[in-house]
């Protein structure tokens, strides 16, 4: 049976409206934009509520919907420990941030840079940031993609075109308004969806299961396991990694990064933002929490019923076609009798004494697990035309969804997931078009243009923007899991880009030429250290931003005054 043949009319019904709608109102009420501070900073009007909801939003793209549940699948609560930082950065940058960035009245957060040092210095900054956005904002185009993929049955380039262009349609017209209004009605329609979800799953558990019951039998299995002390660097997930390394990724994040400081920029005033950040830092940590807990939640609900040996549904459709289709039966059928015994072991409830034997059980089809990833990768390295990924950890959920929720509410979910990819890349071509615009374009373009010009040029640069994100989409697979991809590209050049701006708010006798220097140097050990794979991505954010700020000071100290170098120098 096709999966797309399980979605009623309701379904595509609620899913069409819902995007239509995000869409047309985004459209038609921001329409109007007549100068660059309505087109880029929303005409400073925003309240902190919605500040908050769009912050938020930006963040959670479908990213988030889509992996964070497989996730938590397989390997439990530990990754909302990532988030632990984000209070202590949402604390810092409402006390040191956002006061400067309003008092001098920015456009961009790389504006700021050329006042302290200088106009090359500010631009290395922006130039950082649309690398490593451009990159991501590919990805949260690409997510729903393969949702939809699945779903539909259509190619990926046809839906990658088809989902950027429908958060063309919008930012283009309006603005930085319109990713804000827009992104209130979608994050109100992605926390009723998850709630559902949530009920739906615990409502088709067994009667005699609670919820109680479940976080037992998720205990057995080790996924309630959310805290780890440990101070081993293998280990991506600590609390350490979060409270250290996820304060310094969350800084450079919603501190440095154009997407989410525009959405505070617009904000009516100082205490707006602020609140604005605090909300965000109140409500995301429970809201990581809680999407994890749906993952985990999944995980109770397949100890009942039948789960696929790999949720990829691409992946077990090309293993039947091969020379391996037998040995992989095989292990389906030992994965079967293993999801069996379990069955029964958890049918009258967990006892305690029953942990060590359902350890190992699923120890034992983690191997099987293993095995059936190693006849896809097999199969993967003969293919050369088409990319097989051998990972599930984003399938789980959309095949939750898929199989086991009633009419109606898989399109809801669908909508969710859309809605999240459509506001977070919204955000990201609304900040792209902005830094080249202000960052690049305005900076060094001869003569003097009218305010008309330059929201003009602010269009084509988010629809240039656009197309580029859809040509990463298209081009773009899929890497250990799609949360760690966006979160590892941010490692890769936040930590640099929040030591510039460290040393611009706190070392004042820093100047401009040392810290140049400083961030190519940097940036150059942070890419070869990840890919010699000497740290984990986490840790390569705090290692950034110490390495720009030591070699800034470093160079500063050792250079003669008054034969500070010149750019063309450098």
């Amino acid at each position: 049976m096709e999966i797309a043949s399980k979605l009623h009319i309701v379904d595509w019904v609620i899913l069409s409206v819902t995007l239509i709608f995000i869409v047309a109102y985004g459209t038609y009420v921001t329409s109007k934009n007549a100068n660059v501070t309505d087109y880029i900073k929303g005409g400073n009007d925003t309240k902190w509520w919605t500040i908050g909801l769009s912050v938020m939003a930006t963040q959670a793209s479908a990213i988030t919907f889509l992996s964070t549940p497989g996730q938590a699948f397989h390997s439990g609560m530990g990754f909302v420990q990532f988030y632990f930082g984000l209070p202590i950065a949402m604390v810092i940058i409402c006390v040191v941030f956002i006061p400067i960035y309003h008092k001098l009245k920015v456009y961009t957060a790389y504006e700021f840079l050329e006042g302290r040092f200088d106009l090359k210095t500010r631009s290395l900054a922006a130039i950082l940031f649309l690398v490593q956005r451009g990159l991501a904002a590919g990805i949260t185009i690409f997510a729903p993609a393969i949702i939809l993929s699945a779903v539909l049955g259509w190619d990926l380039l046809t839906l990658n075109i088809i989902i950027g262009f429908l958060v063309i349609i919008y930012t283009v017209s309006g603005g930085t308004k319109a990713v804000n209004v827009t992104q209130k009605q979608q994050m109100i329609i992605i926390f009723i969806g998850m709630l559902i979800a949530f009920f739906m799953i615990m409502s088709q558990l067994p009667e005699n299961i609670t919820f109680t019951n479940a976080l037992e039998i998720a205990g057995a299995s080790n996924k309630m396991e959310v805290l780890d002390f440990s101070f081993d660097l293998s280990n991506r997930y600590t609390v350490w990694t979060g409270i250290l390394g996820g304060t310094f990724l969350m800084l450079s994040y919603f501190g440095t990064d154009q997407s989410q400081v525009q959405r505070y920029l617009s904000g009516k005033s100082v205490r707006e933002s602020q609140l604005g950040l605090i909300f965000n830092g109140l409500l995301k940590v429970p809201m990581q929490f809680f999407i994890l807990l749906i993952g985990v939640m999944v995980f109770v609900f397949y100890q009942f019923n039948p789960a696929p040996l790999n949720f990829n549904p691409t992946a077990n459709e090309e293993v039947v076609k091969t020379k391996y289709a037998q040995e992989y039966k095989d292990l389906e059928a030992k994965h079967i009798d293993i999801e069996n015994t379990k069955k029964a072991i958890f049918a009258d409830g967990f006892q305690v004494s029953e942990k060590e034997k359902i350890q190992e059980l699923n120890k034992a089809d983690l191997a099987l697990k293993e095995k059936s990833k190693a006849i896809i990768d097999k199969i993967d390295e003969e293919n050369t035309l088409d990319k097989i990924e051998s990972n599930d950890k984003d399938y789980v959920f959309i095949h939750f969804i898929l199989n086991n929720l009633p009419r109606g509410l898989i399109g809801l979910l669908l909508a969710v997931i859309l809605s999240a990819a459509m506001s977070s890349t919204a955000s990201e071509l609304n900040a792209l078009a902005s830094t080249t615009a202000m960052d690049l374009y305005k900076r060094n373009v001869k003569g003097n243009k009218s305010e008309e010009h330059f929201v003009k040029a602010s269009k084509w640069f988010t629809l240039a923007w656009g197309i580029i994100a859809i040509s990463v989409a298209c081009i773009a697979n899929l890497f250990d899991n799609l949360i760690q991809l966006v979160n590892i590209i941010g490692s890769i050049f936040y930590g640099n880009v929040l030591g510039i701006f460290l040393l611009a708010f706190f070392i004042k006798f820093v100047k401009g030429n040392a810290v140049f220097i400083a961030a190519l140097i940097t940036q150059t050990i942070i890419i070869g250290v990840y890919i010699l794979d000497w740290l984990p991505y986490l840790w390569l954010n705090l290692l950034g931003c110490v390495l720009v700020m030591s070699i800034a000071i470093i160079i500063q100290t050792i250079l003669p005054k008054k034969t500070n170098l010149k750019l063309s120098e450098v």
